[in-house]
């Protein structure tokens, strides 16, 4: 099986998250795309990272349900404690008897010129094959100056969506339709998420 990671905080999924990962899909046919949501990411707000973390996971189950090769997993989830991706991954290669090749990892360009910056780095890239996600030719130009990391380029638009900008626009009470699956949106306006 050839496997691909979509990781994230989800808070919320939206539909630029899922037409990404159909790109993904659709362009180097992979088996499988797992989304991972992290617990508590590094840096961010502990207290709530955990608060949300029921409502971020509730939300993927929702809206990977139309999306056969589409699975939730729940490793960073089920570990608790601070997700980092190295430990994620030495995990995932124990936990998935039937990989083909290397487990492939989707990251923006930001993400991956800090990746040597991340919890031990310098392991993870030899355990990972990076699908970069590039708007321009002067990202790509960027990305090449990384030494020992082996990547593949997918053009991207650059994302009219976040998961920031949505719940702004909760919180102003602008509808938001169109930007998440409906069973999210509904989701939202039930558990009263983002008013605050």
């Amino acid at each position: 099986m050839r496997y691909c990671i979509f990781s994230g905080t989800f808070n919320p999924v939206h539909n630029a998250h899922l037409g990404m990962a159909e790109k993904v899909l659709e362009e180097f046919k992979f088996d499988e795309i797992l989304f991972i949501p992290a617990y508590i990411q590094p840096h961010k707000n502990l207290a709530y990272c955990k608060r949300s973390a029921p409502h971020r996971l509730e939300m993927l189950k929702i809206a990977l349900t139309k999306y056969p090769k589409f699975k939730l997993d729940t490793i960073e989830y089920d570990r608790k404690g601070l997700s980092y991706t190295y430990i994620t991954i030495l995990e995932l290669y124990k936990k998935l008897q039937d990989i083909e090749g290397k487990i492939n990892f989707v990251i923006g360009t930001d993400a991956f010129l800090n990746i040597y910056k991340w919890h031990d780095a310098k392991n993870l890239v030899k355990l990972l094959d990076f699908i970069v996600l590039i708007r321009d030719e002067q990202e790509l130009e960027a990305c090449k100056t990384l030494e020992g990391v082996k990547f593949r380029v997918l053009q991207s638009d650059k994302m009219d969506i976040s998961s920031t900008m949505i719940r702004e626009m909760v919180k102003l009470k602008q509808d938001i339709t169109n930007l998440v699956p409906t069973g999210v949106k509904d989701y939202i306006e039930k558990n009263h998420l983002y008013r605050d």
